[in-house]
């Protein structure tokens, strides 16, 4: 029984650096949000319809769509908005073109903090591609991480 135990205890212990290796949304990526993106993408923000609805009225005002909370945020790396959230914050090393998305420079105040902040969303995001829904392919799906 006392190696039942110990064997369970060495197990869970093996298993801590994994997780404190994990990226979440609640652990990492929310602080990065609140720091960098939620002037434009708070909860003053309209949800994506209406931000789709009257884009132009938005954009003028400087605000983009609605993405402070898991769910908002969630949805523009998997359904229904897929790879919106990666193409925005892309460096251009994912796109053919090679040109960063509208929203990676503001990541970070310096090149060495957006690429830092980057990382952090690769790593959450998990499968990182620029690709929308109806180009996903199941396993592509299958390999986005997002953890909350």
């Amino acid at each position: 029984m006392r190696n039942v135990f110990a064997a369970a205890a060495l197990a869970a212990l093996a298993a801590i650096p994994a997780q404190a290796d994990e990226i979440t949304w609640s652990g990492a990526i929310n602080p990065v949000f609140e720091k960098h993106c939620i002037a434009c993408h708070g909860s003053d923000a309209p949800e994506y319809a209406a931000f789709k609805k009257d884009k132009e009225t938005w954009l003028k005002k400087g605000i983009g769509m609605r993405m402070e909370t898991y769910s908002h945020l969630v949805s523009f790396a998997g359904w229904p908005n897929s790879g919106a959230l990666m193409r925005r914050l892309d460096d251009g090393s994912g796109s053919k073109e090679g040109k960063a998305g509208n929203m990676y420079k503001h990541l970070g105040a310096d090149e060495q903090e957006r690429q830092a902040n980057l990382a952090l969303f690769r790593k959450w995001v998990g499968n990182w591609n620029l690709k929308r829904w109806n180009d996903l392919s199941k396993e592509e799906l299958s390999g986005l991480k997002v953890k909350y």
